[in-house]
């Protein structure tokens, strides 16, 4: 694995491959796991222990696009909590989670750094605010039907 072949194969660096290879692919496939496991010659579990204590890896591959939704005290207090409903209610899946066809992913933020725009989320970097749940929905299928053009 090129990624992390700049590292002493010292356990000390566990944490840091692995946020090397979450860097460079976006999550930490299993066959990320067994490299990592024989690049520094520890067994997998132990890996995947530090994979699920540590709550900023993820496991499964990010969506084409990826959705960010603030929670940031502006933002719950305006109903970020109903944006993240809808949100889960139309693409069906929740936090860390990629939709089947791999399109979307979504995650909670503690601050996207757009008060005056509450509730936000943002797509991809992109940032949508002042929403409801029809401009959230028409935002999401505008999404969706970029590849059909």
């Amino acid at each position: 694995m090129e990624v992390i072949k700049s590292l002493e194969k010292d356990r000390s660096n566990l944490i840091k491959a692995i946020q090397m290879v979450q860097e460079e692919y976006g999550y930490i496939s299993d066959k990320s796991i067994e490299n990592i496991s024989e690049y520094f010659g520890i067994p997998t579990v132990e890996v995947e222990g530090v994979l699920s204590f540590y709550a900023q890896f993820k496991r499964t591959a990010p969506g084409e696009y990826k959705i960010a939704v603030c929670d940031g005290t502006a933002c719950h207090i305006k109903g970020s909590s109903r944006v993240k409903n809808w949100l889960v209610e139309d693409l069906g899946i929740d936090d860390g989670e990629t939709t089947e066809d791999g399109l979307f992913s979504m995650e909670t933020v503690a601050c996207l750094g757009c008060c005056s725009l509450a509730p936000v989320v943002s797509i991809n970097g992109k940032v949508y605010g002042k929403l409801d749940r029809e401009k959230l929905l028409k935002i999401i299928d505008d999404y969706r039907n970029r590849g059909e053009n």
